[in-house]
């Protein structure tokens, strides 16, 4: 099996339902195998995501802005856009081990396994967004993770940074708010169902961020340089370095130093 090939077609194609199907097919040959020889072609350096087939992309000024979450369109606003999120990382997951040929089998089969994740919790999201009467693509959306993925596609260090360890960890500090948020709307089984969802989504996503970490101090171990020099080099390079509200909990079972997330804008650890 060419893996590669398989996985391109995951890239390109906007069936969930085809997306799944092939990249269990690649699961499935990984797990058998100890090794994947590379085909020797050079991966793509895509023009659109996947999901522009079914997605009018807009700047993020342009995204609807959210409304009354006890409503239909409130709560399928919301969706969407979390949906959307874990849309792009299926791809992103998939891009790390189609793109990064010369890492490690078991940083293929790590990657492959969020994805897993990634496709699962899509689907959850998009289940109830049908609930409220919408589809994935009824709304618009930005394509930043896809810009960045492209922006870091010939470094793997900075892929691990950027998207685990920066973009996916700061899903870890805004899944609890927006949880928060819904339990103060009037419960129907829609909202009780989102919460559900975000909760697994939380408790599964601190798995990737790890993941995340590990291959990034992989990596720097690997170059000789310095873990937390490097991380923060990158953030400036790509002009992420702002103080925010951390989760700190959560980012210290990911992999997180308590001095980074002090620089970070932790007020204790």
């Amino acid at each position: 099996m060419n893996i590669y090939d398989t996985l391109y077609k995951c890239l390109t194609t906007y069936d969930i339902d085809l997306k799944e199907s092939l990249a269990n097919e690649v699961i499935e040959y990984c797990s058998t195998v100890e090794s994947i020889e590379d085909d020797g072609k050079d991966s793509e350096i895509f023009s659109e995501p996947s999901y522009s087939a079914i997605c009018t992309i807009v700047p993020p000024k342009r995204l609807p802005k959210r409304k009354d979450l006890a409503t239909d369109e409130g709560l399928g606003i919301l969706l969407h856009s979390i949906a959307h999120i874990e849309y792009s990382a299926i791809d992103l997951a998939l891009d790390a081990v189609y793109r990064y040929r010369d890492m490690p089998m078991e940083f293929k089969r790590d990657w492959l396994e969020v994805a897993s994740d990634e496709i699962r919790h899509f689907k959850m999201l998009n289940s109830i967004l049908r609930d409220t009467g919408y589809e994935y693509g009824d709304f618009p959306v930005h394509s930043g993770l896809f810009d960045i993925s492209m922006e870091t596609e010939s470094d793997v260090l900075e892929r691990m940074a950027i998207v685990p360890r920066h973009y996916e960890a700061t899903g870890l500090d805004v899944n609890p708010k927006i949880s928060e948020k819904l339990k103060r709307v009037p419960k129907n089984p829609k909202i009780e169902q989102t919460i559900k969802a975000l909760d697994i989504i939380y408790k599964e996503e601190i798995s990737h961020v790890s993941k995340g970490d590990r291959w990034f101090k992989y990596i720097c171990h690997q170059r000789g340089i310095d873990e937390q020099d490097t991380f923060f080099d990158i953030l400036k390079k790509y002009d992420l370095l702002k103080k925010r509200d951390i989760n700190t909990q959560a980012r210290l079972k990911a992999g997180f130093a308590c001095e980074e997330l002090k620089m970070m804008g932790a007020k204790s650890c």
